[in-house]
């Protein structure tokens, strides 16, 4: 499945939350921003093809998040080291603008950007004492070296997702964080599963692909 196709379910899927639970422009960014990189995620593992079914735009958007996202991060960091300051949001969109543009890259060197950042994330989440951050590092850390739909199109990751959900949504105090990101990480899986290889969604216990459309 293209990436544009798991970038725009994942983009309804937000829009959707959006609507759904009280509205605040700042929650809806974080519905849209999280939604859109739920439906990413599973990809984050290395052997992928996903970058090379991008569209021109999609490649565009996707060094357009790497930079941009590395610069918040930057801001993030600066805020927090230097001036003492702290903005959860503002931090949770900068993580997943950058892991954004990097789920979308493939190679040696992008897993170990990967890992890099996910082992950023694990020290941010123990000076910050937050949980949602140190899972999602450990996620962020090991997946890039797991092969191309292995135990991240499962159905035990998409709980895994949901506990990150859960903390994050503790986190920020706002409803519905749980609910978007399942379904976002969710809808890659399923989406995926409309493809000829299928997704075994119950690896490693039984590793016969689920699929809709047969080869």
């Amino acid at each position: 499945m293209k990436g544009s196709t798991h970038l725009a379910i994942g983009g309804a899927i937000g829009m959707a939350a959006a609507i759904y639970f009280p509205f605040q422009l700042d929650n809806a960014a974080i519905y849209l921003s999280v939604a859109a990189f739920s439906a990413l995620a599973p990809d984050l593992d290395g052997s992928n093809l996903l970058s090379g079914k991008l569209s021109k735009l999609s490649r565009w958007l996707r060094d357009f998040g790497l930079w941009i996202g590395l610069l918040l991060v930057i801001g993030n960091a600066y805020l927090y080291f230097s001036l003492e300051r702290f903005y959860p949001i503002f931090a949770a969109i900068s993580v997943i603008i950058l892991l954004f543009g990097l789920v979308t890259s493939q190679g040696i060197i992008r897993n170990g950007l990967v890992s890099l950042i996910g082992i950023g994330l694990l020290y941010a989440g123990m000076q910050m004492t937050q949980t949602w951050l140190l899972e999602l590092g450990v996620f962020v850390t090991w997946v890039p070296w797991l092969n191309h739909r292995g135990m991240t199109h499962t159905v035990w990751a998409i709980f895994l997702w949901g506990v990150i959900g859960w903390e994050l949504e503790k986190q920020l105090n706002i409803e519905g964080i749980v609910a978007t990101s399942v379904a976002g990480y969710a809808s890659h899986l399923l989406a995926d599963t409309l493809t000829p290889s299928g997704v075994k969604w119950l690896y490693p216990i039984y590793q016969r692909s689920f699929k809709i459309i047969p080869r």
